[in-house]
């Protein structure tokens, strides 16, 4: 199977079975989706939806976000995890955006990584989803998915790496919901330590899948 083929039955799976996949932080505009996406780094999406909610009632834009102190932020996030560090980038963030972008959320990689907390995976998703860019944000499931699946070589160590690799392949127009289909994948269904390859029908053409399948085949032989 040539590289191309792979990424066309992939893509094309994923066309079929999960036709609508988008974030599943919960925001109501570009703000609240930068204040979740960092919020959410090494920390579930259902806990950060649990969260947020007293965030934006309290601080609903950056301007108030802007004045709010390191005890009121650490107080609303204490359940997320590093609550230290994200308290001070969610306050420096919101500081940054009422100084330097007129309090609006950028839509440029390069200018949202000019904020704190913001690194080049938040950076993506927020471009992605908000102004669907052809922009891949790699996260572990992406980068689990991605090189089980032989989307990616063995060789692409680095989250750079993967997404310089499924950018070249995807076509631009399904790069923004090829990131969901990857994440939804893994978080559901290509599970990093138990990976459900019973219900997964792409497991013919997985390294892990394949591995397994043998593994059983083997077993009932015994």
């Amino acid at each position: 199977m040539t590289k191309k083929e792979r990424y066309e039955l992939v893509l094309a799976y994923f066309q079929e079975q999960v036709p609508i996949a988008e974030t599943e932080l919960l925001y109501e505009n570009p703000f609240q989706l930068l204040v979740a996406v960092i919020l959410s780094a090494q920390c579930t999406d259902k806990r950060v939806n649990l969260t947020t909610p007293a965030i934006f009632k309290q601080f609903p834009s950056p301007q108030k976000m802007a004045k709010a102190s390191f005890e009121q932020m650490f107080t609303l996030i204490k359940s997320i995890s590093y609550p230290n560090n994200k308290a001070k980038h969610l306050i420096g963030m919101s500081q940054l955006l009422v100084d330097n972008f007129n309090a609006e959320v950028p839509l440029t990689v390069e200018a949202l990584i000019t904020l704190p907390g913001v690194g080049r995976k938040t950076a993506n998703v927020i471009t992605s989803v908000v102004d669907k860019q052809p922009n891949m944000a790699v996260d572990t499931h992406v980068f689990r998915v991605s090189r089980r699946l032989g989307l990616v070589p063995m060789t692409a160590t680095t989250p750079l790496a993967v997404e310089k690799n499924l950018i070249k392949h995807i076509p631009t127009a399904l790069v923004h919901t090829a990131h969901h289909w990857l994440i939804l994948h893994g978080r559901y269904t290509c599970l990093a330590r138990s990976p459900k390859c019973d219900a997964c029908g792409l497991v013919s053409f997985c390294k892990e899948g394949v591995k397994k399948s043998a593994s059983s085949i083997r077993d009932a032989l015994l």
